[in-house]
């Protein structure tokens, strides 16, 4: 084409590397832009600085094959959580289109495994192992940041060439690998590493862990150790000692003790972000941290039976930083902790509370008369929480834009009107089986919150068609979850369809009322729409299926199972209509075989058979 070699006349090689780095962060863009023409294809090659893989294809061979034609590889992630699909069902279309042009070149193995024969008994053939560990290490120079997720194949050795090949690592993660202390040693002894994550490392001890922090312990600022039954406060007195740079530390643990923590409050004073879940840790541990770590900007404690008020006021005392805290299944704490924290840390913009029962109303009305930034509001099983809490956060928390409210039974319309009429720049409201929030509610906040895009009112059994169709005038959604409120009928989701243009996500499952006028609807006035889910939902028939897919043409995920009325025509017309479709999830009994035939990559099927 005459314009392809204008562009490529007039550009020089560094302008498109500019315009790639541009599209970096989304791999969709790099791919299309690599399919313009050779040139820009090497482009990709040299510049392209990230991949991730799953569990996809014999995976030494095709990490060798990834690292040879990507030479500036800087971000490597590697998942294998991900279920493997029958290795028949995914190799067999790739020989059928083993002599197209290279445009159909990705990253991923169902593009660069071509011709390949693999029985369907070799899956271990699609884990990781230290050879294809050794191919990242030679290929990949200049990698800076390496995810390792469940690859369990991989030992010390493979991690001794990365240390020994890639200088310039800055990032490990090696969550769920079996990795010995020789490889965490080599690490310390050849990386500057910044960022480290050792969640589920059964194989490490105290002693590589050491070893890693007296020799890179300056560079590191983020670690993360949770359930590596063989490290105890031994690692940790190393870490106080030679990481005084530290900013995030993760801690999972039963093998932790107040020492351990103490020593690291004592030696780590830039500390800004700390996660505990540690059935040991008692006051005495929280009483250091506010002392020494007055730059804590983060604090998310988990399941802790051990502390009590005492510790929380030692961190309002010490932590006037304090942006965000996460209080999940603490049980001794009320509301007196809490009111520490709230006239100590008027800085706070996040405040989650999760199963804490001796949290009650006034703990969270100090946090609204004392904290006028907070942005982010979760109440989570909070039973002992009343309207009275909600007034005083609409009266002092003006800027609130994101509100989640779970089992807080005492919470009804008043104190839902309150929040709408107070907190205008709301933008996000998730509420789920808050039984006495109703449509009152909910419509002050579709006439108030003109900037809520997320809404989910999960199993509201009082909330119905009107407080849609005001929300509907008022509220630019992109995300709506009604599922379980039985009161919605075709009325509430036509009004959602006809006022809410750029809805992307929608689940309106178990709506028992819900028939193919609605899906009509939405077919008509959400071109937007990418994923919803249908399931339980048994006046939905095919019919309805065929409008919705000729006006959503963007569906990528689908949910529909036990739907009665729903038959192998109605999931082929989804296949057909909807071109990049990713996910369908069905029952299998209802699949024909020419549908398998045709779409067994995007097919889902329930854990058993119907």
């Amino acid at each position: 084409m005459r314009g392809s070699d204008l562009i490529n006349t007039k550009l020089p090689v560094d302008l498109l590397a500019c315009i790639f780095f541009r599209l970096a962060d989304s791999k969709s863009d790099c791919d299309a832009f690599s399919l313009v023409c050779r040139r820009w294809l090497s482009v990709d090659r040299s510049f392209r600085l990230t991949i991730r893989l799953g569990s996809s294809g014999p995976a030494d061979q095709l990490v060798s094959l990834l690292v040879r034609r990507f030479s500036g590889l800087r971000n490597v992630y590697i998942d294998e959580r991900l279920p493997v699909s029958p290795a028949r069902r995914m190799f067999s279309p790739l020989r059928s289109r083993s002599k197209r042009r290279h445009a159909s070149l990705t990253v991923d193995a169902h593009h660069l495994i071509r011709n390949t024969e693999i029985e369907e008994s070799s899956f271990p053939d699609f884990c990781l192992t230290d050879v294809g560990l050794s191919s990242i290490a030679t290929g990949c120079k200049t990698l800076q940041k390496l995810r390792l997720i469940w690859c369990s194949n991989l030992t010390s050795t493979g991690l001794r060439s990365i240390a020994e090949n890639c200088k310039f690592l800055k990032s490990l993660d090696l969550e769920g690998c079996y990795i010995g202390d020789q490889g965490l040693i080599a690490i310390g002894q050849y990386c500057k590493l910044q960022d480290l994550n050792l969640r589920l490392c059964e194989g490490l001890t105290d002693t590589g862990l050491v070893s890693l922090t007296q020799q890179c312990g300056r560079s590191l600022k983020s670690l993360g150790i949770a359930v590596c039954a063989w490290i105890t406060d031994v690692s940790l007195e190393s870490v106080a000692s030679h990481c005084s740079c530290l900013e995030t530390l993760s801690l999972d643990s039963e093998m932790v003790m107040n020492k351990g923590l103490i020593l690291v409050a004592q030696g780590c004073r830039s500390l800004k972000a700390l996660k505990l879940l540690c059935i040991n840790i008692t006051d005495e541990a929280l009483e250091a941290v506010g002392s020494f770590c007055s730059s804590l900007e983060l604090l998310a404690l988990y399941n802790f039976q051990r502390f009590t008020d005492r510790g929380l006021s030692a961190i309002g005392s010490g932590c006037k930083n304090l942006r965000g805290l996460t209080l999940s299944d603490c049980y001794y704490i009320s509301d007196l902790g809490l009111e520490s924290v709230a006239r100590g840390c008027p800085k706070l913009t996040r405040l989650e509370i999760n199963g804490c029962h001796h949290i009650e109303t006034f703990g969270v009305e100090t946090i609204g008369k004392s904290c006028p930034e907070l942005q982010e509001l979760a109440l989570l099983y909070c039973p002992r929480i009343r309207n009275s809490a909600l007034l005083e956060i609409s009266r002092g928390c003006l800027h609130l834009q994101d509100l989640d409210l779970v089992d807080c039974s005492n919470i009804d319309d008043d104190g839902l009107c309150s929040i709408a009429k107070g907190c205008k720049n709301l933008k996000k409201l998730h509420i789920r089986r808050c039984y006495q929030v109703g449509d009152p509610g909910v419509i002050s906040v579709g006439v108030n919150c003109r900037s809520l895009t997320d809404l989910s009112l999960r199993f509201c059994d009082g909330v119905g068609d009107e407080a849609l169709i005001a929300i509907g005038k008022g509220c630019p959604l992109q995300h709506l979850n009604v599922s379980g409120c039985h009161q919605i009928t075709n009325v509430g989701i036509t009004a959602i369809a006809r006022g809410c243009q750029d809805l992307v996500c929608l689940d309106i499952s178990v709506l028992q009322n819900l028939g193919d006028i609605a899906l009509a609807e939405l077919g008509k006035g959400c071109p937007m729409l990418r994923e919803i889910v249908l399931s339980h939902c048994r006046l939905i028939s095919d019919v309805g299926l065929a409008h919705l897919v000729k006006g959503c043409t963007r569906l990528e995920a689908c949910h529909m199972v036990y739907c009665p009325a729903v038959t192998s025509s109605g999931i082929a017309t989804v296949i057909s209509g909807c071109p990049g479709l990713k996910k369908l999830l069905v029952e299998k009994g209802k699949v024909s075989e020419r549908t398998k035939r045709r779409a067994s990559g995007v097919l889902s099927y329930l854990c058993v058979d119907l």
